[in-house]
């Protein structure tokens, strides 16, 4: 897999980058107009979570990101897998500010692609630590109320076991089961899981580390829910209220 990398000038690596999108971030991130919060809710409400964009690949939904500043967002790395900048042969962009999918409306924009910045200790093979990239779009974009930024917490911010979040996004409902028509923006409360119980979980064998320290598990032991990985398989990203906001 390759992806273009910055120019010269703006290279140091992702995590220069991301230091860089922290001092950037709007005081105003992770602060909706409205938040319903019905639990055990299903469809999110309209301009509910104004960061989650939707890259997509070909006019399909893709993956789901979070919009840090008017010109960055942040996703999972193996969303490019194979990806190539700017000879990407397959149309890609990212679409800010839908809630319906089949129906995004004339206040949503798509903009294009300029590179994406996989996490240095990503690794295309295992797919699974450090599995973090940053998306440069091709031009700023305008926020509105449906548009607006998300929060990034500091690293000394500790989200305790069985602190509430949110996972959000327009992945498969269930296992093989595709989401209907018009393809609305899905929220699904969880608890944090500890991460001890969440390596017993996910343990293959002896030297085969799954869960790693830069993973967050969310979900429910009982299994009524699905999105239990902390890779979050159906396609979502996790919301943890953070300071009265939200935070990626």
């Amino acid at each position: 897999m390759e992806v273009s990398r910055p120019p010269p000038a703006l290279g140091g690596g992702c995590l220069r980058t991301l230091t860089t999108l922290l001092l950037l971030v709007s005081t105003d991130c992770g602060k909706p107009q409205q938040l319903n919060r019905i639990v055990g809710g299903q469809d999110s409400v309209d301009a509910q979570w104004p960061w989650v964009v939707s890259i997509q690949k070909n006019g399909t939904h893709h993956c789901a990101g979070s919009l840090l500043t008017n010109r960055w967002v942040v996703t999972a790395a193996h969303c490019f897998k194979g990806y190539v900048w700017p000879a990407h042969p397959e149309p890609t962009l990212v679409l800010l500010g839908a809630w319906q999918l089949e129906n995004p409306g004339p206040r949503s924009q798509d903009v294009g692609i300029a590179w994406v910045l996989p996490h240095p200790g990503y690794s295309w093979k295992d797919g699974t630590r450090a599995d973090i990239a940053l998306v440069r779009l091709e031009h700023s974009i305008q926020f509105s109320e449906r548009i607006l930024p998300i929060c990034l917490p500091d690293s000394s911010v500790h989200f305790p076991p069985n602190t509430d979040c949110w996972i959000a996004g327009w992945g498969s409902i269930h296992e093989g089961v595709p989401l209907p028509r018009p393809q609305i923006l899905q929220k699904l409360k969880v608890p944090i899981i500890h991460s001890d119980i969440c390596s017993r979980l996910y343990w293959r064998g002896v030297g085969q580390e799954t869960i790693t320290e830069d993973m967050l598990c969310a979900g429910y032991l009982e299994g009524e829910r699905d999105c239990m990985a902390a890779s979050l398989p159906c396609g979502g990203l996790t919301l943890i209220p953070w300071s009265g906001r939200l935070g990626s």
